[in-house]
């Protein structure tokens, strides 16, 4: 089969081809070795000619172990042979508790593709691939595949997905089936289901950048804006006479601020009436009473303009003011626990255009209402509903009750973004992930707590934006960077990698690949991965779907891997048009989703009834009466019958009767298993459950490993 080398070039070998023909197709990808005395190098078949076999070196094994790369090039003496099983085995991996099944080898059939568990999932991955390629399949194949792993209990697991189109929660619901005491969370903006949450962030935890990013902020100045909404939301929130005074400190100081102007009396009016319209107090409204000397007035009252253009009050309304102004209040900081709302932050918003620094200036004014309006906007909406200020909640509790429900580890949290605005999502996937990383960052149990963040489409939230100008910095970047040494993992899911951020890319050590074909895509991942081979490009393109190319610090050489169709599939296959086209399903109601039929079509006859009458009227009005009627078409497409039709000029209503539905795989109802540990969720003792490994179905749960509270 093999020959000697002919010669050697850069990184290749030139080998006698002296096969069969029989031989040649199948040795295309096959892993050769090269030996010569105390040297084994690997190599990949590339190319057959007639006359010789082209070779692309790889790596060498030392003492038993492969490492990528040579040093020395193969000798001219060197015996080839085909790879062992055992050479094989060091390449693709071996089952163990260290590692799981990822798939089969696509060009060694008999053997599965078992990267190591810490190489693949202690670093940034991206799974890239065109729609239809089987990117959510193939995820979930590979979560299913973990769970399932009969070596290794992944209890401790926190996989949370962002899910643009609420794929994932059939393929993941059932869980608990593959061990009783792994369960499923699904965080979505319209619970359905009786298991369902709603998302829910603490507006407590929200920094003055989240605000910025949920209310799309472009200037630095907005930034200021809502640095100074907040502090007051914070102190208005106490709703203490401090708190009152406060306030009225604000509206006094706008309000002699408009007085001393060089404003018209008309226009100062105007200016003060808009103030106390906005932000009012007890003793800053229209009708609050100005005692005076033997009489009163009401505070309107007093801006009534005499015959001279000036207020009537002036005096009285100046002294009334000046009492309410105390400069000393400006130095008070806002409390750290305090709670607020969305509301309470639009009444603060108003407050803080009225105080110094920000009243009768315009620029602010301008940048200001467009910050009003999304706020008004997001608490017309659902979106509203989302940000809580209900009690005050630290890190640790937010992030315990994120991987739990009802008293149990949760190990997948899928959060559901399939019915929120693009813009919105973003923000909402933007705050999910600064939180963890920095909950991760100033857990005192350094990256003892992993959490992997899987983004699907991710070109919708790891974009080229405008973080990095306005904030300083972009989260998912600097999670890209960091976050792996504290234990924040990205998962970077995209049909689209040429949309993403560049540094996310690059700081990524491990890559699934399926099938790509746009120009774009694959330039851009040869620019990004400089130390790809052009070969794993070409495979690339021409992947069947569910199969991908794997390459990354997990994997010991790039390999092309076949992953099973998970057992259940996500919400992600086309739709059948054919076998729907073919049912007897009564549309209408398929359409209206209530059981109704639609214009008073209500059973499947009727509405072949409806269709062919609707033929019919069509037919008469083209004066074609040539067109047989639904009803009376064959049952069975017959492909002879057609080409008949044809060619006697006559058209053919050709229907089929049959009605294809796809198989599916039922998973099993969750078993009763034993009731779980109530104290689960202390999290990072520090053990990292190394001495905690339980069968779950024989041990009792007491033993089950938990996570410290001390955080």
């Amino acid at each position: 089969m093999f020959g000697k080398i002919l010669y050697i070039s850069d990184n290749k070998a030139f080998i006698e081809n002296t096969g069969s023909e029989e031989l040649k197709g199948d040795l295309l990808n096959l892993h050769i070795i090269f030996e010569h005395e105390d040297q084994k190098l690997l190599g990949e078949i590339v190319e057959i000619r007639e006359k010789e076999i082209e070779v692309r070196f790889l790596g060498e094994f030392v003492d038993g172990r492969y490492n990528n790369g040579i040093l020395r090039k193969a000798s001219l003496d060197s015996k080839i042979r085909v790879i062992n099983t055992e050479e094989l085995l060091e390449l693709v991996g071996r089952e163990s508790n260290k590692t799981f099944v990822l798939g089969k080898s696509a060009t060694y059939k008999d053997f599965n593709v078992c990267p190591n568990i810490n190489d693949l999932f202690a670093n940034h991955m991206c799974i890239f691939g065109n729609s239809g390629s089987g990117k959510s399949c193939g995820v979930s194949r590979v979560v299913q595949n973990i769970l399932s792993n009969k070596n290794a209990l992944a209890y401790n697991a926190n996989l949370i997905f962002f899910d643009s189109f609420g794929e994932y929660k059939n393929a993941f619901k059932s869980i608990s089936s593959i061990n009783s005491y792994y369960n499923y969370k699904f965080v979505t903006a319209n619970p359905r289901d009786e298991t369902d949450v709603k998302i829910d962030i603490p507006l407590n935890l929200m920094k003055v950048d989240d605000f910025g990013i949920l209310l799309q902020a472009d200037k630095h100045s907005q930034l200021t804006i809502i640095d100074r909404a907040v502090k007051y939301a914070k102190i208005f929130a106490t709703d203490t006479p401090e708190a009152n005074k406060y306030k009225n400190n604000i509206i006094a100081n706008a309000l002699i601020t408009i007085l001393y102007s060089q404003s018209t009396t008309r226009q100062k009016k105007d200016d003060i009436f808009t103030i106390i319209d906005t932000c009012h107090t007890k003793e800053f409204s229209f009708d609050t009473v100005i005692p005076g000397l033997g009489y009163t007035r009401s505070f309107s009252e007093c801006f009534s303009i005499d015959s001279r253009g000036h207020f009537g009050e002036e005096v009285l309304i100046t002294e009334y003011i000046l009492k309410f102004i105390d400069e000393g209040l400006d130095d008070i900081r806002a409390p750290e626990e305090a709670v607020f709302t969305l509301q309470g932050l639009a009444k603060a918003l108003d407050f803080t255009l009225i105080s110094e620094g920000f009243n009768q200036n315009k620029n602010m004014h301008d940048d200001a209402q467009l910050l009003k309006v999304r706020l008004s906007s997001i608490l017309r909406s659902e979106l509203g509903e989302f940000f809580t200020g209900k009690e005050f909640v630290t890190p640790a509790k937010f992030i315990t009750n994120l991987v739990s429900s009802n008293n149990k580890k949760s190990q997948i949290i899928n959060i559901n973004l399939e019915t929120i605005d693009d813009a919105y999502a973003k923000a909402i996937v933007k705050i999910y992930s600064r939180i963890i990383f920095d909950f991760s960052k100033d857990n005192a149990n350094r990256a003892t707590v992993p959490f992997h963040l899987f983004l699907e489409e991710a070109h919708r939230y790891v974009q080229k934006d405008n973080d990095v100008f306005l904030l300083g910095y972009n989260i998912f970047e600097r999670v890209a960077k960091e976050g792996r040494k504290y234990g924040v993992i990205l998962d970077i899911i995209s049909q689209r990698p040429v949309e993403i951020s560049d540094t996310v890319i690059a700081q990524c050590s491990n890559f699934l690949i399926f099938k790509m074909t746009h120009p774009k895509d694959i330039k851009y991942i040869e620019e990004m991965l400089p130390n790809i081979s052009a070969d794993v490009i070409e495979k690339m393109k021409i992947l069947q779907p569910g199969t991908c190319v794997a390459f990354g610090t997990a994997f010991k050489i790039p390999m092309i891997c076949k992953l099973e169709m998970p057992n259940p599939r996500p919400y992600s296959a086309s739709c059948d048009v054919s076998a729907y086209w073919d049912s007897k399903s009564d549309i209408s109601k398929d359409i209206n989703g209530d059981g109704k039929s639609l214009g008073g079509v209500s059973t499947t006859n009727q509405y072949k009834e409806a269709i062919s009458k609707t033929v019919a009227t069509d037919n008469n009005t083209n004066n074609d009466s040539n067109t047989t009627n639904l009803n009376s078409a064959p049952n069975i497409f017959d492909v002879n019958q057609a080409v008949k039709a044809v060619s006697n000029g006559t058209p053919q209503n050709v229907v089929s009767n049959q009605n294809p539905t796809p198989t599916v795989t039922e998973v099993p109802n969750p078993s009763a298993g034993q009731s779980i540990n109530p104290n689960i969720f202390n999290l990072g003792n520090g053990n990292n459950g190394k001495d905690s490994m339980v069968s779950p179905v024989t041990e009792d749960s007491s033993n089950i490993p938990g996570m410290d509270s001390s955080f």
